[in-house]
C-alpha cells in the first residue's frame, strides 16, 4: 500500500512539474509576444519622423529651386539693363549735342546766303563754345598746354625748337588739342616743345 502512495506522489509531482513547465511555457510565449509587439511599435515611431525629414528635405528642396529660379530672373534683369545702359547711355550726351548740329546748320545756311565773314566766324566761335559746354557736362575737359612745362603724361612732342626767352621744355604750340574724361587722358595734346639753343 505504501508502494501505491509513493507512486501516486510521484505521479502527482510530476503532473505538477508539467502544469508548471505549461504555465512557464504559456508565461514565455506572453513576453515573447509584448516584446513582439514593442519591436512593431518603433518602426512605427521611425516612420513618422522619417516622413518629418522628408517634409523638411522636399521643402527645403522647393525653396532651393525658387531660389534658383529668382536668381535667374535676376540675372536676366541685370544683363537687360546692361544692354540698356549700352544702348543708351550716351543719350544724355547726345541731347546736348543736337542744339550745336543745330547751330552748325545754320551757320551753314547763313554763309550761303551773306559775304560778311566776320559774322560767319563770330557764329562758328558761338557754335564752338557751346559744343565745349556740352562736353564739359559729360565730364570732357581740354587739356591745357601752351605755355605749360611740358608733360608726357598729357602732351606728345610733335618736334622740338629753339625758342628766345622761353624755357627748355616748354609748350610752345599745339597741332592738336588734348581731352580728359573726368580726369582721365583720353587723347593726349599734339604740340611743339622748346629747346636749348645749339652751342
Amino acid at each position: 500500500m505504501s508502494e501505491e502512495n509513493e507512486d501516486l506522489k510521484v505521479k502527482e509531482g510530476e503532473q505538477k512539474q508539467d502544469e508548471m513547465s505549461e504555465q512557464k511555457g504559456h508565461h514565455h510565449k506572453h513576453e515573447h509576444h509584448k516584446k513582439k509587439e514593442k519591436k512593431e511599435e518603433i518602426p512605427d515611431e521611425i516612420k513618422k519622423d522619417l516622413e518629418e525629414k522628408d517634409a523638411r528635405i522636399k521643402a527645403l528642396e522647393d525653396r532651393i529651386l525658387y531660389l534658383q529660379a529668382d536668381f535667374e530672373n535676376f540675372k536676366k534683369i541685370k544683363i537687360k539693363e546692361k544692354q540698356e545702359t549700352l544702348k543708351f547711355g550716351n543719350e544724355n550726351l547726345i541731347k546736348e549735342l543736337l542744339p550745336v548740329l543745330d547751330n552748325l546748320e545754320r551757320a551753314i545756311q547763313h554763309s550761303e546766303a551773306t559775304e560778311d565773314y566776320k559774322s560767319i566766324h563770330d557764329g562758328v566761335k558761338l557754335i564752338l563754345n557751346e559744343f565745349l559746354k556740352a562736353l564739359e557736362k559729360a565730364g570732357v575737359k581740354p587739356v591745357e598746354a601752351v605755355g605749360q612745362k611740358f608733360d608726357p603724361n598729357f602732351h606728345e612732342a610733335m618736334f622740338q625748337e629753339e625758342h628766345e626767352g622761353m624755357e627748355p621744355d616748354t609748350v610752345v604750340s599745339e597741332f592738336q588739342r588734348g581731352y580728359m574724361l573726368n580726369d582721365r587722358l583720353i587723347r593726349p595734346s599734339r604740340v611743339g616743345v622748346s629747346k636749348k639753343p645749339d652751342a
